[in-house]
Protein backbone atom coordinates (compact mmCIF):
# COMPACT_ATOMS: atom_id res chain seq x y z
CA UNK A 1 0.00 0.00 0.00
CA UNK A 2 2.75 2.31 0.58
CA UNK A 3 4.20 2.31 -2.75
CA UNK A 4 1.17 2.61 -4.49
CA UNK A 5 0.35 5.36 -2.20
CA UNK A 6 3.33 7.27 -3.06
CA UNK A 7 3.33 6.46 -6.43
CA UNK A 8 0.61 8.77 -6.27
CA UNK A 9 1.37 12.56 -6.81
CA UNK A 10 -1.22 13.42 -3.99
CA UNK A 11 0.05 10.77 -1.81
CA UNK A 12 4.13 12.40 -2.17
CA UNK A 13 2.73 15.77 -1.36
CA UNK A 14 0.95 14.49 1.41
CA UNK A 15 4.03 12.45 2.89
CA UNK A 16 6.36 15.47 2.55
CA UNK A 17 4.25 17.86 4.33
CA UNK A 18 3.68 15.40 7.33
CA UNK A 19 7.29 14.15 7.20
CA UNK A 20 8.53 18.02 7.80
CA UNK A 21 6.19 18.56 10.30
CA UNK A 22 6.70 15.29 12.13
CA UNK A 23 10.46 17.08 11.93
CA UNK A 24 9.07 20.03 13.21
CA UNK A 25 7.74 18.42 16.36
CA UNK A 26 11.04 16.29 16.86
CA UNK A 27 13.53 18.99 16.12
CA UNK A 28 11.72 21.79 16.64
CA UNK A 29 12.77 23.12 20.47
CA UNK A 30 16.48 22.12 19.36
CA UNK A 31 15.99 24.38 15.78
CA UNK A 32 14.88 27.67 18.51
CA UNK A 33 17.30 30.14 17.89
CA UNK A 34 15.79 31.74 21.13
CA UNK A 35 14.17 30.72 24.42
CA UNK A 36 11.20 30.84 23.65
CA UNK A 37 10.30 30.66 27.51
CA UNK A 38 12.18 34.14 27.81
CA UNK A 39 10.87 38.01 27.88
CA UNK A 40 12.03 40.89 26.92
CA UNK A 41 11.49 44.41 26.92
CA UNK A 42 10.80 44.51 22.94
CA UNK A 43 7.53 44.07 23.05
CA UNK A 44 5.24 43.56 19.83
CA UNK A 45 8.46 44.23 17.50
CA UNK A 46 8.80 43.81 13.94
CA UNK A 47 10.04 41.32 11.31
CA UNK A 48 13.85 41.48 11.69
CA UNK A 49 16.49 39.34 11.17
CA UNK A 50 16.99 39.13 15.12
CA UNK A 51 13.08 37.83 15.28
CA UNK A 52 12.23 36.22 12.50
CA UNK A 53 8.21 36.59 13.05
CA UNK A 54 8.50 39.30 15.62
CA UNK A 55 7.62 39.41 19.24
CA UNK A 56 4.47 38.86 21.58
CA UNK A 57 2.97 41.02 23.99
CA UNK A 58 5.33 39.82 26.85
CA UNK A 59 8.65 40.38 23.97
CA UNK A 60 9.05 36.35 23.47
CA UNK A 61 10.07 35.81 20.55
CA UNK A 62 7.31 34.41 18.06
CA UNK A 63 9.73 32.20 15.52
CA UNK A 64 11.10 29.99 18.41
CA UNK A 65 7.41 29.66 20.09
CA UNK A 66 6.49 28.65 16.88
CA UNK A 67 9.08 25.75 16.40
CA UNK A 68 8.69 25.05 20.21
CA UNK A 69 5.13 24.50 20.23
CA UNK A 70 4.83 22.10 17.49
CA UNK A 71 6.00 19.21 19.74
CA UNK A 72 2.87 19.48 22.02
CA UNK A 73 0.67 20.31 19.02
CA UNK A 74 1.71 16.80 16.55
CA UNK A 75 1.82 14.25 19.37
CA UNK A 76 -1.96 15.76 21.09
CA UNK A 77 -3.23 14.86 17.83
CA UNK A 78 -1.47 11.78 17.71
CA UNK A 79 -2.77 10.74 21.02
CA UNK A 80 -6.55 11.84 19.95
CA UNK A 81 -6.11 9.52 17.03
CA UNK A 82 -4.28 6.55 18.61
CA UNK A 83 -6.91 6.38 21.41
CA UNK A 84 -9.81 6.39 18.80
CA UNK A 85 -8.42 3.51 16.59
CA UNK A 86 -7.71 1.22 20.06
CA UNK A 87 -11.10 2.53 21.48
CA UNK A 88 -13.09 2.07 18.28
CA UNK A 89 -11.86 -0.45 15.94
CA UNK A 90 -11.44 -3.52 17.86
CA UNK A 91 -14.95 -3.31 19.76
CA UNK A 92 -16.19 -2.69 16.02
CA UNK A 93 -14.20 -6.05 14.67
CA UNK A 94 -15.27 -7.65 18.03
CA UNK A 95 -18.99 -6.51 17.62
CA UNK A 96 -19.26 -8.77 14.79
CA UNK A 97 -18.93 -11.90 16.01
CA UNK A 98 -19.14 -11.62 19.96
CA UNK A 99 -23.13 -12.28 19.45
CA UNK A 100 -25.82 -9.82 19.87
CA UNK A 101 -25.81 -8.38 23.78
CA UNK A 102 -21.96 -7.37 22.78
CA UNK A 103 -23.62 -6.14 19.24
CA UNK A 104 -26.20 -3.79 20.86
CA UNK A 105 -24.44 -2.44 23.50
CA UNK A 106 -21.51 -1.43 21.93
CA UNK A 107 -23.37 0.03 18.92
CA UNK A 108 -25.59 1.95 21.88
CA UNK A 109 -22.09 3.21 23.63
CA UNK A 110 -21.10 4.44 20.18
CA UNK A 111 -24.53 6.53 19.62
CA UNK A 112 -24.14 8.42 22.96
CA UNK A 113 -20.40 9.52 22.06
CA UNK A 114 -21.71 10.80 18.73
CA UNK A 115 -24.30 13.09 20.79
CA UNK A 116 -21.70 14.15 23.02
CA UNK A 117 -19.82 17.52 22.88
CA UNK A 118 -16.43 16.49 22.75
CA UNK A 119 -14.81 20.05 23.56
CA UNK A 120 -17.57 20.27 27.05
CA UNK A 121 -16.76 16.73 28.04
CA UNK A 122 -13.38 17.47 27.56
CA UNK A 123 -13.78 20.96 30.03
CA UNK A 124 -15.70 18.80 32.57
CA UNK A 125 -12.95 16.28 32.24
CA UNK A 126 -10.58 19.39 33.12
CA UNK A 127 -12.18 20.49 35.57
CA UNK A 128 -12.55 17.37 37.71
CA UNK A 129 -8.90 16.03 36.84
CA UNK A 130 -6.79 19.08 36.18
CA UNK A 131 -6.02 21.46 33.07
CA UNK A 132 -3.78 18.92 31.59
CA UNK A 133 -3.28 17.56 27.60
CA UNK A 134 -2.79 14.01 28.22
CA UNK A 135 -6.28 13.80 29.95
CA UNK A 136 -8.15 16.25 27.78
CA UNK A 137 -6.32 13.91 24.60
CA UNK A 138 -7.78 11.29 26.06
CA UNK A 139 -11.73 11.83 26.38
CA UNK A 140 -11.78 13.22 23.09
CA UNK A 141 -10.17 9.97 21.60
CA UNK A 142 -12.64 7.94 23.15
CA UNK A 143 -15.39 10.59 21.94
CA UNK A 144 -13.88 10.18 18.52
CA UNK A 145 -13.61 6.60 18.64
CA UNK A 146 -17.39 5.70 16.90
CA UNK A 147 -15.99 6.91 13.49
CA UNK A 148 -13.18 3.83 13.98
CA UNK A 149 -16.15 1.93 15.36
CA UNK A 150 -18.23 2.36 12.48
CA UNK A 151 -15.88 1.79 9.87
CA UNK A 152 -14.01 -1.43 11.42
CA UNK A 153 -17.84 -3.27 12.00
CA UNK A 154 -18.97 -2.04 8.31
CA UNK A 155 -15.64 -3.78 6.89
CA UNK A 156 -16.17 -7.14 8.91
CA UNK A 157 -19.57 -7.17 7.71
CA UNK A 158 -18.25 -7.76 4.56
CA UNK A 159 -15.53 -9.86 4.96
CA UNK A 160 -17.60 -11.95 7.88
CA UNK A 161 -20.03 -13.03 4.93
CA UNK A 162 -17.82 -14.25 2.45
CA UNK A 163 -17.54 -17.79 1.74
CA UNK A 164 -13.64 -18.57 2.98
CA UNK A 165 -14.68 -17.05 6.65
CA UNK A 166 -17.98 -18.86 6.84
CA UNK A 167 -16.04 -22.40 5.82
CA UNK A 168 -13.00 -21.10 8.64
CA UNK A 169 -16.09 -20.84 10.97
CA UNK A 170 -17.16 -24.18 10.34
CA UNK A 171 -13.97 -25.95 10.45
CA UNK A 172 -13.80 -24.86 13.89
CA UNK A 173 -11.16 -21.85 13.60
CA UNK A 174 -11.06 -19.06 16.67
CA UNK A 175 -12.12 -16.06 16.10
CA UNK A 176 -9.10 -14.87 16.99
CA UNK A 177 -7.02 -16.78 13.85
CA UNK A 178 -10.11 -15.64 11.59
CA UNK A 179 -9.45 -11.56 12.01
CA UNK A 180 -5.44 -12.41 12.21
CA UNK A 181 -5.79 -14.47 9.05
CA UNK A 182 -8.92 -13.29 7.10
CA UNK A 183 -10.58 -9.84 8.75
CA UNK A 184 -7.52 -7.75 9.49
CA UNK A 185 -6.33 -7.57 5.91
CA UNK A 186 -9.45 -6.48 4.64
CA UNK A 187 -10.44 -3.94 7.08
CA UNK A 188 -6.91 -2.50 7.44
CA UNK A 189 -7.33 0.05 4.38
CA UNK A 190 -10.42 1.58 5.56
CA UNK A 191 -9.53 2.07 8.86
CA UNK A 192 -5.87 3.65 7.83
CA UNK A 193 -7.97 6.31 5.95
CA UNK A 194 -10.32 7.05 8.71
CA UNK A 195 -6.95 7.22 11.42
CA UNK A 196 -4.92 9.78 8.23
CA UNK A 197 -8.56 11.77 8.78
CA UNK A 198 -8.43 11.46 12.69
CA UNK A 199 -4.91 13.29 13.04
CA UNK A 200 -6.13 16.32 10.58
CA UNK A 201 -9.09 16.71 13.09
CA UNK A 202 -6.93 15.89 16.13
CA UNK A 203 -4.79 18.94 15.19
CA UNK A 204 -8.14 20.98 15.32
CA UNK A 205 -8.98 19.69 18.27
CA UNK A 206 -5.72 20.72 20.18
CA UNK A 207 -5.49 23.76 18.25
CA UNK A 208 -9.63 24.72 19.90
CA UNK A 209 -8.69 23.51 23.04
CA UNK A 210 -5.27 24.97 23.41
CA UNK A 211 -6.67 28.27 22.03
CA UNK A 212 -9.08 28.31 24.87
CA UNK A 213 -6.20 27.71 27.22
CA UNK A 214 -7.46 24.30 28.03
CA UNK A 215 -4.98 21.31 28.49
CA UNK A 216 -1.72 23.32 28.32
CA UNK A 217 -0.59 25.31 31.08
CA UNK A 218 0.60 28.91 30.16
CA UNK A 219 3.60 30.01 28.89
CA UNK A 220 3.54 26.28 27.60
CA UNK A 221 3.71 27.62 23.83
CA UNK A 222 1.18 25.81 21.40
CA UNK A 223 -0.18 26.85 18.16
CA UNK A 224 -3.73 27.49 19.17
CA UNK A 225 -2.14 29.42 22.06
CA UNK A 226 -0.46 31.37 19.65
CA UNK A 227 -3.24 32.45 17.85
CA UNK A 228 -5.08 33.29 21.09
CA UNK A 229 -2.18 35.38 22.20
CA UNK A 230 -1.94 37.42 18.88
CA UNK A 231 -5.79 38.32 18.73
CA UNK A 232 -5.50 41.08 21.07
CA UNK A 233 -2.54 43.03 19.55
CA UNK A 234 -4.28 42.91 15.96
CA UNK A 235 -3.71 46.52 15.50
CA UNK A 236 0.19 46.28 16.29
CA UNK A 237 0.81 43.04 14.70
CA UNK A 238 -2.01 42.21 11.85
CA UNK A 239 -0.03 39.48 9.98
CA UNK A 240 0.70 37.95 13.47
CA UNK A 241 -1.97 35.04 13.00
CA UNK A 242 -0.98 34.02 9.50
CA UNK A 243 2.12 31.70 10.99
CA UNK A 244 0.44 29.46 13.02
CA UNK A 245 -2.97 28.96 11.29
CA UNK A 246 -1.04 28.35 7.97
CA UNK A 247 0.75 25.48 9.51
CA UNK A 248 -2.30 24.48 11.08
CA UNK A 249 -4.42 24.23 7.89
CA UNK A 250 -1.36 22.64 5.89
CA UNK A 251 -1.17 20.01 8.15
CA UNK A 252 -4.84 18.99 8.30
CA UNK A 253 -5.31 19.73 4.23
CA UNK A 254 -1.94 17.08 3.77
CA UNK A 255 -3.87 14.71 6.02
CA UNK A 256 -7.05 14.78 4.35
CA UNK A 257 -4.59 14.83 1.30
CA UNK A 258 -3.00 11.37 2.57
CA UNK A 259 -6.25 9.83 3.46
CA UNK A 260 -7.89 10.38 -0.12
CA UNK A 261 -4.42 8.96 -1.84
CA UNK A 262 -4.94 5.81 0.55
CA UNK A 263 -8.56 5.21 -0.59
CA UNK A 264 -7.90 5.65 -4.06
CA UNK A 265 -5.17 2.86 -4.10
CA UNK A 266 -6.99 0.49 -1.58
CA UNK A 267 -9.94 -1.79 -2.76
CA UNK A 268 -11.72 -2.15 -5.57
CA UNK A 269 -10.60 1.53 -6.44
CA UNK A 270 -6.57 0.48 -6.13
CA UNK A 271 -7.56 -2.22 -8.73
CA UNK A 272 -8.94 -0.21 -10.89
CA UNK A 273 -6.28 2.43 -10.76
CA UNK A 274 -3.60 -0.17 -11.34
CA UNK A 275 -5.36 -1.81 -14.05
CA UNK A 276 -5.66 1.47 -16.00
CA UNK A 277 -1.97 2.34 -15.56
CA UNK A 278 -1.16 -1.18 -17.07
CA UNK A 279 -3.45 -0.29 -20.19
CA UNK A 280 -1.97 2.91 -20.57
CA UNK A 281 1.89 1.77 -20.36
CA UNK A 282 0.68 -1.03 -22.99
CA UNK A 283 -1.14 1.12 -25.39
CA UNK A 284 2.27 3.41 -25.09
CA UNK A 285 4.10 0.39 -25.79
CA UNK A 286 2.01 -0.33 -28.87
CA UNK A 287 2.14 2.71 -30.05
CA UNK A 288 5.91 3.06 -29.84
CA UNK A 289 5.98 0.13 -31.89
CA UNK A 290 8.67 -3.35 -32.24
CA UNK A 291 12.41 -2.05 -32.15
CA UNK A 292 14.45 -2.88 -35.28
CA UNK A 293 16.77 -6.15 -34.36
CA UNK A 294 19.29 -4.67 -36.38
CA UNK A 295 20.65 -1.37 -38.71
CA UNK A 296 20.29 -1.84 -42.15
CA UNK A 297 22.35 -3.61 -44.87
Amino acid sequence: MVRRVLALTSGRIAVVILAAIALLALLGPWLAPQNPLATSDNALAAVSGTHWLGTDYLGRDVFSRLLDGSRISVLGSLEVALVALVVGAVPGILSVYLGRAFEWFTLRIADTLVALPFLLVAIAVIALLGNGLTQAMLVTGVLVSPLFYRVSRAATLAVARSPYVEAAIVSGASVGWIVRRHVWTKVLPPIAVALAQTVGVGFVIVSSLTFLGIGVQPPEPTWGGLLASDLGYLSHRPWAPVAPALLIMVTVWACNLLADAIRDVSGEAGRALANDRKARANRREAAAGPHPAGGSR
